[in-house]
């Protein structure tokens, strides 16, 4: 079951009459939220996701709407981030302002999703277009660097401008000194539908690619899957590197074991896990979370 809850009704209603009267109070809270470096307290870090919703992505596992539900994706989230050994959150402006407003960002890592235009199942997935944070909001809101999807479609033609998106983000970040963090995916369409190839061949031709975004990889951390072989892909860069959760499915013990051999792996600085850890199985979001800060600390 799912540890009690720490939203409150009060918190909700607190959240709608701020957002409808009081606006100005999302910078105030932004000003005022304790920092902290990326690598402050260990060398290897655990990042809470939860930019999906916003390319239209509410479904975890058999729950199409799991995520359609605002107040209990809160309550979730703050769960997971009270949990001791959480470095920090990655997500969109709006889920970004919410715990900002409720105070659970203080002295957490926060990383703005950018480039959220490439909606799933649409017909233009692959443009993925910067409709959430840019680099000057990332910089006013004092956040600690931006996320974007870098999905490489060799027969695409949108993939020639979300390169060159990616790449002007990653310069324009790195000006400020903040981290880029690059999720990239050799990917095609397959009867329809975006696939992504997860051979070590495929993520490793997507690391270079990456890689190589930009006018300086000095501030550049990839954010790539646990696939096969991750001794050869890690040897494909010298970046910083999280690895991507992804959704274990109905053997988590098998993912689980795949992501702490990978910790062990030189260059790898920690995980981004979202929908794995905010919607187990079981319900039982705190005992997912401590799974996962268990794997950093014997890594």
């Amino acid at each position: 079951m799912r540890a009690a809850g720490v939203m409150r009704e009060e918190d909700h209603r607190m959240l709608l009459e701020t957002r409808a009267r009081f606006p100005e109070r999302i910078a105030e809270a932004a000003a005022a939220r304790r920092r902290r470096g990326l690598l402050e307290r260990r060398d290897r870090i655990l990042v809470i996701a939860a930019d999906h919703a916003a390319r239209g992505a509410v479904g975890v596992g058999g729950r199409p709407f799991a995520m359609g539900d605002r107040v209990e994706l809160l309550d979730r989230l703050m769960i997971a981030l009270a949990r001791p050994g959480v470095d920090g959150l990655l997500a969109t402006p709006d889920v970004v302002e919410d715990l900002m407003l409720l105070g659970a960002l203080d002295d957490k890592i926060v990383i703005g999703s950018m480039n959220r235009g490439g909606l799933q199942g649409s017909t233009f997935e692959f443009d993925d277009r910067f409709t959430a944070y840019d680099t000057s909001s990332i910089v006013r809101g004092r956040l600690d660097g931006g996320k974007m999807l870098c999905r490489i479609g060799l027969d695409d033609p949108a993939t020639a401008r979300t390169l060159e998106s990616c790449a002007q983000a990653i310069t324009e970040l790195a000006g400020h000194g903040l981290v880029a963090m690059v999720e990239p995916f050799w990917s095609r369409r397959v009867s329809g539908a975006v696939a992504h190839d997860l051979s070590p061949e495929g993520v490793i031709r997507s690391v270079h690619v990456a890689q190589g975004l930009g006018a300086t990889s000095a501030h550049t951390w990839l954010k790539i899957p646990v696939v096969e072989d991750m001794e050869r892909v890690m040897r494909a860069t010298t970046l910083p590197t999280l690895l991507l959760g992804g959704d274990p499915g109905d053997t988590p013990e098998q993912a689980y074991a795949a992501w702490r051999k990978a910790l062990r792996l030189p260059g790898v600085r920690g995980l981004v896990v979202g929908r794995a850890l905010l919607y187990p199985s079981d319900d039982d979001v705190a005992a997912a979370v401590d799974t996962a800060v268990a794997m950093l600390e014997v890594a």
